[in-house]
């Protein structure tokens, strides 16, 4: 199968380059399946039914969440009858779920959202939750399995990787809305700490500079908005995965004036 993954989605910017540019990659990369973070798509702050709506519309799959997931209290009942994730060690009380199963060509493809700690909202330890999910998942006889970790250190999602490498077929990082550059394929497990936002790209990770250079001078506080004119970027990760293991992927930036990046994964070589 081949899949792909769309990081943080940031407000009307990000949507807009998803309806401009979605078809068209999936068609061009004959894409099965797509996945994206939407914890920031609506205003930067959290998914309203009106914005799901509209992203499934332009052929997104499965949405997964983040430390944002709950900016919007009408994205309730939406985990009932969207496929919406939210970060799965949440205590099992709160409402909706994060790690589900579906039939891709064929074959089961499980998605599974973390949450890390640093910086974040209590929740459970995202490590025991994704071996125990993983674990959980293998003996279901599900092979391909997907990650979006959703954390701010960087030294968290390098652990996940340590811990499920050759396990899973990938994790990809989000939340911090900056890109790395480490797309990495180790014993079959695709890995990037953090896959970089979808929306403005001249500013402050995809916000408008004055309120944060004001708090940055000042330490005083202010409400983060979306630029209401901005150059904007789509990243996205496509990967090609059999029998659970991927065997091979790129990153694509592509950029509102019609300019793409195209960058390889690199495969490390293990001497286990």
């Amino acid at each position: 199968m081949k899949i792909a993954f769309i990081g943080d989605i940031v407000g009307q910017p990000g949507r807009k380059m998803i309806d401009k540019y979605l078809k068209k990659i999936k068609e061009e990369y004959a894409l099965d399946f797509v996945v994206a973070n939407y914890e920031n798509a609506s205003h930067g702050f959290g998914l309203t039914p009106k914005n799901a709506n509209e992203l499934f519309s332009y052929g997104i799959d499965v949405m997964t969440g983040g430390n944002h997931t709950w900016d919007k209290k009408d994205i309730i009942p939406l985990f009932d009858s969207y496929e919406i994730l939210r970060p799965h060690n949440y205590p099992e009380d709160v409402a909706g779920d994060g790690c589900r199963v579906y039939e891709v060509s064929g074959e089961k493809l499980a998605i599974l959202n973390l949450m890390g700690h640093t910086s974040m909202p209590y929740c459970d330890n995202a490590f025991r939750c994704a071996k125990q999910n993983v674990e959980k998942l293998h003996k279901e006889g599900v092979k391909n399995i997907f990650i979006d970790f959703h954390a701010e250190a960087t030294s968290e999602k390098r652990g996940m990787m340590m811990l499920l490498q050759g396990t899973v077929s990938a994790i990809i990082g989000t939340h911090t809305h900056v890109s790395t550059d480490d797309l990495q394929i180790v014993d079959h497990t695709l890995y990037l700490t953090d896959i970089g936002l979808t929306g403005c790209r001249d500013n402050v990770i995809g916000m408008d500079a004055k309120v944060p250079l004001k708090q940055f001078l000042t330490g005083m506080k202010g409400h983060y908005d979306i630029p209401k004119k901005c150059k904007s970027i789509l990243q996205l990760v496509v990967m090609e995965i059999v029998e659970g293991r991927c065997l091979d992927a790129f990153k694509l930036k592509q950029f509102d004036d019609g300019r793409t990046i195209k960058t390889a994964a690199w495969v490390e070589e293990t001497h286990n």
